[in-house]
């Protein structure tokens, strides 16, 4: 979710795709509670949600599934392609003819493994030339023949060193941008690192 917000900051458009519609209303789900909890929260519709304090403009989050009545969808697909939505959650629905972006900065695919190499590629070509972040928990050999042959790179983060405390990732407003860099230095200043 960090990398989707980073490139909404940075004027860009991202799209998750989920293999499932109850993963992505998961997904959706847990990056509006993220986002209710550090912006406040403009409006709440089934599919589409505003935040405003976290950019110079409300940041907008659709989902976009199968599921939902195609007038509703043909609204949130307009959205889409005019740059009104920073974050658009869905399923191979963000892959079909009438879903076009305005500004595709970043592709995130979870479970990229239930997709073929057709359907994440229909993704990044919806852009102009987006970065891509493929997620599996489940390395198979089609998987790792991707890597070897050069259509993926390969990065295996499989536990915590060990003693090593779990990571928190913390999503602060550009007003609190000193407060960060205060909090930074003083972690420096006892010895931690930064990057």
């Amino acid at each position: 979710e960090a990398a989707l917000l980073m490139a909404a900051a940075n004027g860009f458009q991202g799209a998750f795709m989920a293999p499932t519609e109850i993963l992505a209303e998961q997904h959706f789900a847990t990056i509006s509670q993220l986002l209710s909890n550090i912006g406040g929260e403009e409006g709440e519709e089934d599919y589409l949600r505003s935040y405003s304090g976290l950019l110079s403009r409300p940041l907008t989050v659709a989902l976009l599934i199968g599921d939902i009545k195609q007038a509703r969808k043909r609204e949130i697909q307009q959205r889409i392609g005019d740059g009104e939505v920073d974050i658009v959650i869905g399923t191979h629905a963000l892959i079909q003819k009438g879903v076009d972006f305005h500004r595709l900065g970043l592709v995130v695919v979870d479970e990229q493994h239930r997709f073929g190499v057709t359907q994440r590629s229909a993704l990044r070509q919806k852009g102009f030339n987006p970065h891509v972040l493929a997620m599996t928990a489940t390395p198979i050999p089609r998987t790792l023949a991707l890597t070897l042959y050069g259509d993926l790179d390969l990065s295996v983060i499989d536990q915590l060193p060990p003693g090593r405390q779990a990571v928190k990732t913390k999503w602060l407003k550009p007003v609190q941008r000193n407060s960060a860099y205060a909090f930074i230095r003083r972690q420096m200043a006892e010895g931690r690192q930064a990057f």
